[in-house]
């Protein structure tokens, strides 16, 4: 679901099962080709279908966050992934199709690509989500 289809008024009564928040990064430098932009956010797009879609009412997507870069990423992510825990999301998922060192606190998960640009396939992102949403038994 996309943060705009949820009307004000409804919020606090879908809070409790809208508890996971996909933040999407892409990662633009602004040295980029318009092909090259458009190449970074048809990307992200793919990565992030595989969350959209089989997590459909249970998973809300923020704005993506697009300039950040892999210089000053980290805390610029970091700073919106507390910020939305901080407005009540309990789980926030991090995707950036071409940040390969991103990493922040208050995510839970992050979905990047690996240092040869493989990206998370659509079961490894299935996986993950359904580990994070799964509370560990300990005995």
């Amino acid at each position: 679901m996309k943060f705009s289809e949820i009307e004000s008024s409804k919020w606090d009564e879908l809070k409790p099962y809208l508890d996971t928040c996909l933040l999407p990064v892409t990662g633009l430098t602004g040295l980029e080709t318009p092909a090259e932009a458009t190449k970074a956010l048809e990307d992200l797009r793919d990565v992030m279908d595989g969350i959209e879609i089989p997590f459909k009412g249970r998973v809300v997507t923020y704005p993506a966050c697009h300039y950040t870069g892999e210089d000053v990423g980290h805390a610029v992510v970091e700073q919106l992934c507390a910020s939305l825990k901080q407005i009540g999301f309990r789980y926030i998922i991090v995707v950036t199709a071409r940040l390969t060192n991103l990493t922040t606190a208050s995510a839970d998960l992050i979905f990047a690509p690996t240092e040869t640009g493989e990206v998370p396939s659509a079961e490894q992102i299935g996986q993950g989500i359904r580990s994070m949403w799964t509370p560990s038994i300990h005995v």
